[in-house]
């Protein structure tokens, strides 16, 4: 950025736009905004990009920015897949757009979090998905056995603008900051090359969209707080834990009546459910009953589902990769997936992830050495005799069936891929198992 970065603008309401402005605060969401990556908005400008972008136009935007004139380029459109099924609209601002949005996200979180209620877990500082998956544990084995799931019908899509900025101006009277946060909403979206309005909802994508959702649910909250009701929300996910069938009904109705009625959101009748803990689902997660009265964290279908799918495409034979490079980017993911999903109780499961993944390897090793002589030689230098190698190097046998025969089996062993650095499923479950079993 430019020398002038720190430079602040004087006159009446100005502390809080110089907070965000500030040449520290600025300096600080470059670099959070660098360590997150990501990538190009419309202008294409990608994170690599963005120093000599700054120190080149820093000086003007700013210059916009005080005058009240800047204006924000709409989002790129980036349709990804949902576990669920179909498709959600993932907003990608200008790399610029985000470290003005986490400026302005850095200065207004320690403004609005300490009013957030305590159970709500999404995107705050100082609270994590496991934090909210212990507390919905913690109400079940206090009895609350029915869950209720509330489910926000497109939830970043709809939430409509002048709710939300008059929520926003509660406890930010600075205008200039108000006006910049509404221009952020009325961007746009940007996809083929056209530009469409956004009259509503905050695309995920934005630093500062995190912080909006949850300013917009925070009435929701307290709502529910108000009433002592038992829940747990992260993000636009909500459960409500009640002790009977009849008192879930009743927490479903009142908090359709109340997020439809007063925050004008839309929720989905059809995906909104009622159900007992051994069948409710958070997170990723899903609860059962051990000793007749504790619950304890497992996997959902879904959940493994998604794990074994994601591993299919990693050690996919047509993928032309290095064995070091896709070992590298296994084992990114499993530390990922196993770090997060160490709470629950998986290692029957996780020891059939490793057996199946080390034989999809061995089934990427076959199809690596191709030619017969490659086979027979790396089979004789594995210990197989040479008789056996030259008939198992003229197999016509498919190669998921090889992968499973002794002739790989025994020679590409659970040793010769620790001698790789393959992560075990299981045994890093066990250590962040471990680790997190001491701090329940």
């Amino acid at each position: 950025m430019s020398a002038d970065v720190g430079e602040v603008s004087t006159g009446a309401g100005a502390d809080l736009w110089n907070q965000v402005f500030s040449g520290g605060n600025l300096r600080t969401a470059l670099e959070r905004v660098k360590t997150n990556k990501g990538a190009a908005g419309v202008d294409g400008v990608g994170v690599e990009d963005i120093d000599v972008y700054l120190r080149e136009h820093w000086s003007g935007i700013r210059e916009r920015l005080d005058a009240g004139t800047y204006k924000p380029l709409p989002v790129r459109e980036v349709m990804i897949p949902k576990p669920s099924g179909g498709w959600r609209m993932l907003g990608v601002p200008t790399v610029v757009d985000r470290v003005i949005c986490q400026a302005i996200a850095q200065v207004l979180t320690p403004i609005f979090d300490v009013g957030f209620v305590p159970v709500s877990f999404g995107f705050r500082p100082q609270r994590s998905a496991h934090m909210a998956l212990k507390t919905a544990r913690g109400f079940l084995n206090e009895g609350y056995v029915w869950v209720v799931e509330v489910d926000l019908s497109k939830y970043f899509d709809t939430v409509n603008h002048d709710m939300l900025m008059s929520r926003v101006a509660r406890k930010v009277d600075d205008k200039r900051v108000l006006k910049l946060i509404r221009a952020y909403l009325n961007a746009g979206i940007m996809a083929d090359g056209v530009v469409r309005c956004s009259d509503a909802g905050t695309p995920q994508g934005s630093p500062l969209s995190p912080l909006l959702s949850n300013i917009m649910l925070d009435d929701f909250d307290h709502y529910l707080a108000s009433k002592g009701t038992k829940f747990v929300r992260y993000a636009d996910d909500i459960r409500v834990f009640v002790r009977s069938k009849r008192a879930a009904q009743r927490a479903l109705a009142q908090s359709g009546k109340f997020l439809e009625g007063k925050l004008k959101l839309r929720v989905n009748q059809e995906k909104s459910t009622i159900c007992h803990a051994i069948k409710a689902e958070l997170l990723g997660y899903g609860f059962y009953l051990v000793r007749g009265d504790q619950y304890r964290f497992r996997l959902t279908k879904a959940t493994k589902v998604r794990v074994l799918a994601r591993v299919k495409e990693l050690t996919a034979r047509s993928w032309s990769v290095s064995m070091e490079y896709r070992i590298d980017r296994l084992n990114k993911y499993l530390r990922g997936w196993l770090g997060y999903f160490a709470l629950a109780d998986a290692k029957v499961f996780l020891n059939r992830l490793d057996e199946h993944l080390r034989r999809r390897l061995r089934m990427c090793v076959w199809k690596q050495w191709k030619r017969i002589r490659t086979r027979i030689r790396n089979l004789c230098r594995l210990g197989v005799d040479k008789q056996k190698a030259y008939e198992w190097a003229n197999t016509s046998k498919s190669y998921w069936r090889i992968a499973g025969s002794w002739v790989l089996t025994t020679t590409l062993t659970n040793a010769y891929w620790n001698d790789q650095n393959l992560v075990s499923a299981v045994a890093y479950w066990n250590y962040k198992h471990s680790q997190y079993s001491v701090l329940v």
